[in-house]
């Protein structure tokens, strides 16, 4: 990919959309390796749940209250609040990363297992060499607040030897079963050619204009192992309307692969699709840049010659 605007204005951007090509990486790498403690294991860990003054939007600050009220609502959290949620609930808290990771994940409607929950091991630790802390200052500065006397009001010298807050005390498991869509069976032709768009590709310029079968699969079993919630679904179900005669099937491969046969079906490569049959095709990657890296930053010196002017 060449790109035609000044590089020290798009920079930043760009650098962004490479973190996500590097999450995507190391998930192909390590397949379900990234749903545990990566790196490192993760130190001081006394609860494997979600403090509950997330899940209840009752933190006491107000920035991150504030954040978590907009999560909830639209499905959109900023980069750094989702960096600040993480610490307290990893490094204040002292719960281990993978049940928030999954709680955010639920919500978001930009959310990526690779992305999410790398990013929460990076926070944790996991996947660095120490942990991210955030304090009131930092936020301040950032969110445009000046509050003062919470928990995160101290130094950053302070927090490796800070008792847990009494707020954070209390956690809760974070359970969520995917309200799936109750959709009438379509009727399929069993000798098409038939594009498999799931939650991961819904990309509605795919084989554009091309005289093919179109179908959306939702698989409960996909549902189950990375739950996501209504507002999630909703959004997905709106953006398929992009895509012109899609039909949505709700139910694993295998059961569609009984109507339709294998050789028919044509979809795109990524983790959670492995167990699909028929032509694989390559996602759209920022640049050639592939294989597993053990630093983002190793990964960026070799993408951004291919970026760069």
């Amino acid at each position: 990919m060449r790109l035609n605007l000044p590089w020290n204005i798009i920079e930043k951007l760009v650098q962004e959309l490479a973190w996500r090509d590097y999450w995507q990486q190391v998930w192909i790498a390590k397949g379900d390796g990234i749903l545990s403690d990566l790196k490192h294991k993760q130190e001081s860990v006394s609860n494997h749940q979600v403090p509950r003054v997330m899940l209840e939007v009752n933190t006491g600050i107000y920035a991150i209250d504030d954040a978590l009220k907009e999560l909830y609502d639209t499905g959109y959290m900023h980069n750094h609040m989702r960096m600040y949620v993480a610490s307290i609930c990893c490094n204040m808290a002292n719960s281990h990363w993978l049940q928030p990771a999954k709680w955010m994940y639920s919500h978001l409607l930009d959310g990526d297992i690779a992305s999410n929950h790398l990013s929460w091991q990076w926070v944790a630790g996991a996947f660095s060499s120490k942990k991210y802390y955030a304090n009131q200052n930092n936020i301040n500065k950032y969110f445009n607040s000046s509050q003062k006397g919470t928990f995160l009001d101290v130094e950053y010298e302070q927090f490796d030897n800070l008792e847990t807050p009494a707020k954070l005390l209390e956690t809760t498991p974070y359970e969520l079963e995917t309200p799936l869509p109750n959709v009438q069976q379509p009727v399929f032709e069993n000798s098409k050619t038939t594009l498999l768009y799931n939650y991961y590709n819904l990309d509605p310029f795919w084989h554009l204009g091309e005289d093919a079968q179109r179908i959306l699969l939702l698989e409960p079993t996909f549902f189950k192992k990375y739950p996501v919630s209504k507002k999630c679904i909703d959004f997905v179900l709106n953006l398929g309307k992009n895509i012109e005669g899609l039909k949505v099937f709700v139910g694993d491969f295998n059961e569609l692969e009984k109507q339709i046969e294998a050789n028919r079906f044509i979809y795109k490569e990524h983790p959670t699709n492995k167990h699909y049959r028929g032509k694989e095709e390559p996602r759209d990657w920022l640049t050639g840049v592939t294989g597993y890296f053990p630093s983002f930053f190793a990964f960026w010196k070799k993408t951004v010659k291919e970026l760069k002017p």
